[in-house]
C-alpha cells in the first residue's frame, strides 16, 4: 500500500440519508486517486437505501468500490450510533492488486475461489473482511471453507436489521456472504477478539446429549452441575439465570484460551437437562460463565493491550471494529464507552463498524464478542 494517502473515516447521523451522506462527503474532502476502496455501514433507518448511499460516495468523491452492510447500531472513533438513522464511512488507499471483491456466496464459495483463483495464486494468506445474512443456515460452513480454501484470516459480522438485510459488494445483495480480500503484505494487518463473558466455574465434559441437549455433565444430571456453578441465588431464579449466565464451548486446539458463547435456551427441572443454542456431542467440553460489565470491560483492555504489544506506536492508519448488538449501550454504557475505550488505548485513527448478530474471526462465528482489525 502507498504510504502517501490516509484512511479517512466520516460519520453522521440525521432523519434524511442525502444530507447526512452529503456532511460525510464534505469529511472526506481529502479524498485522492490512490482511495480506490470505501467501507459503509448505516443503521436499519437506511438499510432500504444502502445502494442509493454507495452510489452517491460512488459519485461525489470517486471512490469506486464499496463494502458494508446494515447494523442495529453503527461505530467509529470513540462514538457510537444506536436506535437513530445514521452512518459510517472509511475511505482505504489501496493499490488494484491488494483487493478482491466478492458478494453472492451463498451454497458455495467458487465465487470467490474459482473468480479469483490466479490473485488468491500470487499473494500471501489474504485478510477477507466479511459481511454475512444471518438467514443462510450454511453461514458457518461457508466461513470455515473460506478460511480453509484461501488459506486466509477472516473478520466481519452478520448483518443486524429490523427489516432488510442487505449487503453492498460494489453492488446491493443479501443471503449469503460477501466482502473483500485483501493482500497482507500489501495491507498490513492486526486483529484481536474480546469475549463478552467470563467463565465461572472449570470445564465440564459432556457425558450424554442429544443435539442441542445437555444431559450428563462429568456423569451427573446437566442441571445439578449448572446449579452447583452458578450459585444457590441464581439456582433458585432460574429466569434471572437465563439473561446472565451462557454456556462456553472451548475452541479445539486453540492456546489462548478461546471460546465460543452459546445461549441457556431452556432447562427442565424434572429431568436435569439443560438446552443451550448449539449442537453438541458426549465428550466435548462446556464451560458456564457469566456476561456482565466488568468482566466485558477486563476483557476488553486485555485484547487492547495485546493488539498494543504487537504494533509500533503510531503505526495503526486505519481500523474495523464489529461487535455484538448485546453490546455497545446494553453492556458498556450509553455513552460510547466500548469505542472510547479503543481510543484510550491505541489512540484516535479512523475506524469504523457496526453491531453485528454475529461476529466472524478467522474461521469462526462468534457472539457476544468485538473483533478489533487495525490496518499498519
Amino acid at each position: 500500500m502507498s504510504n502517501s494517502a490516509p484512511f479517512i473515516s466520516a460519520h453522521g447521523s440525521g432523519p434524511d440519508w442525502q444530507s447526512v451522506a452529503q456532511d460525510c462527503a464534505a469529511q472526506l474532502k481529502a479524498a485522492s486517486p490512490e482511495h480506490r476502496l470505501g467501507f459503509l455501514y448505516v443503521t436499519d433507518h437506511f438499510s432500504a437505501v444502502l445502494g442509493d448511499i454507495s452510489n452517491f460516495f460512488k459519485d461525489r468523491i470517486g471512490v469506486d468500490h464499496w463494502i458494508g452492510t446494515v447494523g442495529l447500531g453503527v461505530c467509529t472513533t470513540s462514538k457510537e450510533y444506536f436506535d437513530e438513522p445514521a452512518m459510517v464511512v472509511m475511505i482505504v488507499p489501496a493499490r488494484e492488486s491488494a483487493f478482491r471483491i466478492f458478494d453472492s456466496v451463498t451454497d458455495n464459495i467458487t465465487a470467490i475461489t474459482d473468480k479469483h483463483e490466479s490473485w488468491l495464486d500470487n499473494i500471501l494468506s489474504p485478510l477477507t473482511v466479511v459481511h454475512g445474512d444471518p438467514r443462510n443456515q450454511k453461514i458457518n460452513d461457508l466461513i470455515e471453507k473460506i478460511s480453509s480454501e484461501t488459506e486466509g484470516f477472516l473478520v466481519g459480522g452478520l448483518t443486524a436489521s429490523q427489516q432488510n438485510f442487505f449487503q453492498l459488494a460494489d453492488d446491493v445483495s443479501e443471503g449469503g456472504l460477501s466482502g473483500a480480500m485483501f493482500a497482507l503484505d500489501e495491507i498490513p494487518a492486526q486483529v484481536g477478539v474480546t469475549q463478552g463473558c467470563s467463565p465461572i466455574g472449570s470445564p465440564h465434559r459432556i457425558t450424554a446429549a442429544d443435539q442441542n441437549l445437555l444431559i450428563e455433565l462429568d456423569g451427573k444430571p446437566a442441571l445439578d452441575v449448572f446449579k452447583e456453578d452458578v450459585g444457590e441465588v441464581l439456582s433458585r431464579d432460574l429466569q434471572r439465570a437465563a439473561g446472565y449466565i451462557f454456556v462456553a464451548l472451548p475452541v479445539t486446539g486453540s492456546d489462548t484460551g478461546d471460546y465460543l458463547v452459546r445461549n441457556l435456551v431452556g432447562v427442565d427441572p424434572e429431568t436435569g437437562v439443560v438446552a443451550i443454542g448449539d449442537y453438541v456431542t458426549a465428550g466435548d467440553q462446556v464451560i458456564f460463565c457469566r456476561r456482565d460489565h466488568e468482566s466485558a470491560i477486563t476483557d476488553m483492555k486485555r485484547m487492547l493491550k495485546d493488539i498494543k504489544s504487537r504494533t509500533e506506536i503510531g503505526a495503526i492508519r486505519g481500523g474495523l471494529y464489529f461487535s455484538c448488538c448485546a453490546r455497545g449501550p446494553n453492556q458498556f454504557g450509553s455513552d460510547s464507552e466500548e469505542l472510547k475505550l479503543i481510543s484510550s488505548e491505541l489512540g484516535d485513527f479512523p475506524l469504523v463498524g457496526f453491531f453485528a448478530n454475529g461476529e466472524i474471526s478467522n474461521n469462526r462465528l462468534y457472539g457476544y464478542t468485538g473483533v478489533l482489525t487495525v490496518f499498519l
